[in-house]
């Protein structure tokens, strides 16, 4: 890879990074238009890397595109959040059954690291810091499945529910939650009960969701963010 290849790899990356943030942070609200030359002078970006990150994001869910209308925030109904979720809490539930236990040493060890950091994050408000490690605490953990296929649809309902993770990041009483049961995962990866160890994944889905449904079903602007 040459230096100006790196160099545009960078670009794009740093334009995703902070169109995705401010999409999962609330600073865009949802069914917001995307106008490029706001994003362009926002982001201090080409046309081009926008452009490339609108479709990126499209790609994952937190964007639709339209002929005529342009980029828009993805934006669900009470009714999208129950069927989403569903098929989220679905693929998390058989994820977690399949994984063996006791888990491995070394995966222990990866899930302690991430978590310390995670924790770290926590503690001084940095609130990408705890949406990316999140991710990666459950990414790294689902892996352990081994079942690819089922885990890169997993992450694929991860990306889709961004926009719907509401309010946890920024609320310190969901946050504790989400971090205790995150160190609760790492006891039940340790012993033997599979069935114990799916449900706490799926109810720590339940803060999000609810929270989210809650709010879309009161005609109330939902509010983003991310522990789960």
């Amino acid at each position: 890879m040459t230096d100006a290849t790196l160099s545009r790899t960078e670009e794009l990356a740093r334009v995703v990074s902070l169109l995705e943030e401010d999409i999962i942070f609330g600073r865009v609200a949802p069914g917001a238009r995307l106008v490029e030359d706001a994003l362009m002078a926002r982001y201090g970006a080409s046309r081009h890397f926008i452009r490339q990150a609108l479709v990126q994001l499209e790609r994952s869910g937190v964007l639709s595109r339209e002929k005529n209308v342009g980029a828009t925030v993805c934006s669900y109904t009470a009714e999208e959040v129950v069927q989403i979720y569903a098929v989220r809490e679905m693929l998390t539930r058989q994820a977690a059954l399949l994984i063996p236990l006791p888990a491995p040493a070394a995966l222990i060890e990866r899930l302690e690291a991430i978590q310390a950091e995670y924790d770290r994050h926590a503690e001084t408000g940095n609130l990408r810091g705890i949406h990316e490690a999140n991710d990666v605490f459950h990414l790294e953990m689902f892996a352990a499945c081994g079942n690819p296929y089922l885990v890169r649809t997993l992450r694929e309902y991860m990306g889709l529910t961004l926009p719907m993770r509401a309010k946890n990041l920024a609320d310190p009483a969901g946050l504790r939650v989400s971090r205790s049961q995150h160190r609760i995962m790492i006891e039940l990866l340790q012993g033997t009960d599979s069935w114990s160890l799916a449900q706490l994944c799926v109810d720590h889905l339940k803060t999000s969701k609810d929270d989210y449904h809650r709010r879309v079903a009161a005609g109330l602007p939902p509010l983003h963010g991310s522990a789960a």
